[in-house]
């Protein structure tokens, strides 16, 4: 393993880290060890860092690996079911109210009953805070069809909402407290 690429490699993730950081956390609330799928992820990219050409695209490459290894997870059942009050706990040591852990448990029970894509949409620009045009290339579609996307999740998260007893209060709103 060569100085020279850990520095250039560390280089590159260095601008990434904060917006792959809470793609991450949103991908696996629930389902898995965010700190697993990141560390799977790094280690993959590390070990394929001469093949990715587009080096100044990095995050959209650790973005797609994490879908990736999402899915593989999910095919191999490799979750654990506790990982949810583990969340749970971590939200409560930085404070958040026991109100708003609610929301976000049940506005993620909610999100998971949207298609991947208007989910993955839905993640990376509400809570991640990406551009459309940046959703777009790590969709590998046009703008036009990220927003419709994002209209279709935002409306079908509206309906869920209304067809569910609770009532979740300022639902995008809480998204935003998952992240560190």
């Amino acid at each position: 393993m060569s100085n020279s690429k850990q520095q250039e490699f560390l280089k590159a993730y260095k601008a990434c880290h904060e917006p792959f950081m809470k793609y991450c956390s949103a991908l696996a609330y629930g389902k898995f060890d965010v700190q697993d799928l990141v560390q799977d992820v790094l280690l993959t990219t590390f070990q394929n860092f001469e093949k990715i050409r587009n080096k100044d695209q990095l995050l959209h490459y650790l973005i797609r690996a994490a879908r990736n290894k999402n899915i593989s997870y999910w095919r191999k059942e490799k979750y654990k079911a506790d990982l949810e009050a583990k969340h749970t706990d971590r939200l409560k040591s930085q404070e958040v109210s026991p109100e708003d852990l609610l929301d976000i448990q049940l506005l993620y029970k909610m999100l998971d009953q949207l298609s991947e894509k208007q989910k993955e949409a839905l993640v990376l620009f509400e809570i991640s805070g990406f551009s459309m045009k940046e959703i777009a290339e790590i969709q590998n579609s046009s703008v036009g069809a990220i927003k419709t996307k994002i209209s279709r999740g935002r409306t079908k998260l509206k309906e869920l909402m209304k067809n569910d007893d609770e009532q979740i209060s300022g639902a995008f709103g809480s998204l935003k407290l998952i992240l560190i």
